[in-house]
């Protein structure tokens, strides 16, 4: 990227400006040189700058959307996102029409996955506020949506989400002043009756929202926004089910996203083969995966994440089954050194010639048998560390003074 003092480079922050790179450390010739790293992540920022520089632009002076952009400049949709969100975020706040109000713009958040978002929060807010306000009390939601030009449905969903707290108090306050209809709001009895089974099963199970919806035929969206209305401490409680979930590994249990842990069904045809082979025979994984034609990294992987038991059975362990991960790594070291041992428990050889002929160091397998067969590592010989007594008929080893006596 050439410099250009006079271009608007559209980025997040002031320092991050393309420009020329600075010879050292701070941007000045007498400082300390940049390192090969940072030099590196130099290059990368202004090979972006370049890359999506028309789509920025676009960004920054039309309506188009992310995707639209990413389509029309031939970039990815993810990678633009990304480059928007790290290097030009005053232009995706001002898309979503935030304010930092003296705030950093990379500390202000845009909303998390779920709970009302911040631009959703500043249109409803003067309606909200005219909600709980004594002054519009004799108005309905609808009307109060009306004077302030919004939908009247959206602001009753906004209210039944997020502040179920100012209905209650508008039913209170309007049957204290006289003011009440006498009309029956909340839950009708047809939508309990159309999502009891589903409410139940959502209860009761760890199937998912749209899994329960499929089985008792409503609609997942319906469904969902039903649990979200008027089910509040239901969805808080598997909230919290799925957040201790998210510790666990075991294969059947319920796990972080809600979905019971395990692999696809049709992952477990794939390897079917594969894994009957590894359980009935003492094929090698490399072997095995070029018998049924399977990628020796994907049946590796398979096995590490969903098979850990016949991982630890075939190397000569045994599990209960009630472990959330079972931990493979001592086992791998006692199948390391199963021959080596053997052979030393044969008789008739050393440590280092063992050693040597296995490929390992002989101090490497002297520690390993001394923390896990201690009674074959003393009968072998001298313990770690325990240096051999000096020769005396060596003539370089005697003294001086012993030289002198013979």
């Amino acid at each position: 990227m050439k410099c250009n003092a006079d271009r608007n480079e559209f980025v997040a922050f002031p320092q991050q400006t393309g420009s020329c790179p600075p010879q050292g450390i701070g941007g000045t010739a007498s400082a300390t040189p940049l390192s090969g790293k940072e030099k590196f992540v130099w290059k990368q920022k202004e090979a972006a700058l370049l890359k999506y520089q028309k789509a920025v632009d676009l960004y920054a002076t039309t309506d188009m959307t992310v995707r639209a952009i990413a389509k029309e400049c031939r970039v990815t949709e993810g990678g633009l996102l990304a480059h928007l969100q790290h290097w030009h975020r005053p232009l995706l706040l001002a898309r979503y029409g935030v304010t930092p109000e003296g705030e950093k713009p990379e500390t202000v958040k845009l909303g998390s996955k779920k709970g009302q978002r911040r631009p959703t929060r500043a249109k409803y807010r003067k309606a909200i506020e005219a909600c709980r306000d004594l002054k519009h009390i004799r108005l309905s939601v609808s009307a109060i949506a009306r004077e302030f030009g919004l939908n009247a449905t959206g602001l009753g969903n906004q209210l039944r989400m997020y502040y179920p707290e100012i209905q209650e108090w508008r039913e209170e306050a309007k049957r204290r002043l006289g003011l009440a209809d006498n009309c029956k709001r909340g839950m009708k009895k047809e939508t309990a009756d159309q999502y009891a089974s589903a409410v139940e099963m959502y209860r009761t199970s760890n199937k998912t929202i749209a899994e329960i919806a499929e089985t008792c035929g409503v609609s997942s969206g319906g469904f969902r926004e039903h649990l979200r209305f008027y089910h509040r401490k239901l969805l808080a409680r598997k909230k919290a089910e799925r957040e201790m979930a998210q510790q666990r590994k075991k294969k059947g249990l319920l796990s972080g996203n809600g979905r019971i842990r395990g692999p696809r069904p049709e992952t477990i045809e794939k390897y079917k083969e594969a894994l009957g082979l590894y359980r009935e025979t003492d094929l090698d994984v490399k072997e095995i995966a070029r018998r049924t034609g399977v990628a020796v990294p994907g049946f590796s992987n398979y096995l590490r994440e969903w098979n850990r038991d016949l991982m630890l059975e075939r190397r000569g362990g045994t599990c209960d089954g009630n472990e959330d991960w079972i931990d493979l790594s001592p086992w791998k070291r006692c199948r390391k050194y199963a021959e080596p041992i053997a052979k030393l428990k044969a008789g008739g050889r050393t440590i280092a010639s063992i050693a040597s002929e296995y490929g390992f160091h002989p101090e490497t397998l002297r520690n390993y048998l001394h923390k896990h067969e201690p009674e074959l590592a003393g009968k072998l010989g001298r313990t770690v560390g325990q240096k051999k007594a000096p020769r005396t008929d060596d003539p370089a080893r005697r003294t001086g003074q012993e030289q002198e006596n013979e």
